[in-house]
């Protein structure tokens, strides 16, 4: 009974596969129009964020295919203001189960962050906005929510005045 078990197990281990590939390293990258003529004034974020698009296989058929620009237009969307990332890594990441899968673009670098579009957005009057920081205090992600959502979960909603 021992060695079917044994046998089974890697017989499991051999069916279900995972790989992680770096594919490049970049030192900008931006599916936003840039102006470069502001570029003394943009500023380096103080953690890294990453974006991922992927896609599920069904029997060794894909139900689309990843992109990697939505993969970057996914990390650059977390930040406030981001136009780019710089000094960043893209993956391509996959794995395989008997009869299914997942393959996808991870990108992972330090925003770079336009001040002037942060000050236009952010302080909006009328808006509600949700901050989620990390543990050190620094923005992860922002996003604007109508007031009927700020109403509802007001008491989940940690509030600084």
């Amino acid at each position: 009974m021992k060695k079917i078990t044994l046998l089974l197990i890697i017989s499991l281990t051999f069916l279900v596969i995972g790989c992680s590939v770096r594919m490049l390293d970049f030192t900008l990258i931006s599916t936003k129009n840039v102006d470069l003529t502001k570029a003394s004034q943009f500023k380096r974020g103080n953690n890294r964020v990453n974006g991922e698009d992927g896609v599920y296989w069904i029997l060794y058929f894909p139900l689309g295919s990843p992109n990697l620009k939505e993969a970057v237009d996914r990390a650059i969307e977390k930040i406030p203001g981001c136009i780019a990332l710089v000094d960043g890594v893209v993956y391509h990441e996959s794995w395989w189960a008997i009869l299914t899968g997942y393959s996808s673009y991870v990108i992972e670098g330090t925003p770079l962050i336009d001040p002037s579009l942060i000050s236009s957005n952010v302080n909006i009057i009328g808006t509600y906005n949700i901050c989620v920081m990390d543990k050190e205090g620094y923005i992860k992600e922002m996003k604007t929510i109508s007031k009927e959502e700020f109403e509802n979960d007001k008491s989940k909603i940690f509030i600084l005045k």
